[in-house]
């Protein structure tokens, strides 16, 4: 690993985040309701492990950024996988090692389909690290190629 890529020194590595985006389908029967109860579940659950994202929900797919420590990132995506409201989870990005969070104030948000592409390109404009940036054009191509009104 290059040491030379971070600013200071790296015998700490509590400040280092991991990333996920991903992005699901939703089980037959999930509803407005159910996705209003991921959204109340998530608030709690993240914010008590230092995790942050935002969720977007249209035409019964999933799209969701995640950040946060590794092993908080790493059980919700365990409990994502477990959950019957999400089939097909594909994991679209994975960074270790982040040292921005890009979405640093919402423990999660729920983005409506016809906002995401602003509240990305605003992430993407004011995104320092170059892999948060990778990430979120990643995300805005699949984004473009979904139709998810």
């Amino acid at each position: 690993m290059n040491t030379d890529l971070y600013d200071e020194a790296r015998d700490s590595t509590s400040s280092l985040l991991h990333n996920v985006v991903y992005c699901s389908r939703a089980a037959p029967g999930v509803t407005a309701h159910d996705i209003q109860a991921i959204i109340a579940t998530a608030r709690r659950y993240n914010a008590a492990r230092g995790i942050t994202g935002l969720l977007v929900f249209g035409s019964d797919i999933f799209f969701q950024w995640l950040e946060g420590p590794k092993a908080s990132i790493v059980e919700l995506m365990e409990r994502i996988h477990r959950d019957t409201r999400h089939n097909t989870v594909v994991e679209l990005s994975v960074n270790e090692e982040v040292r921005e969070r890009v979405f640093p104030t919402w423990d999660m948000e729920l983005v409506q389909p016809d906002d995401i592409r602003e509240v990305l390109q605003d992430a993407l404009r004011d995104a320092q690290a170059a892999v948060n940036a990778k990430a979120l054009r990643q995300l805005l191509q699949r984004i473009d190629q979904a139709d998810l009104s």
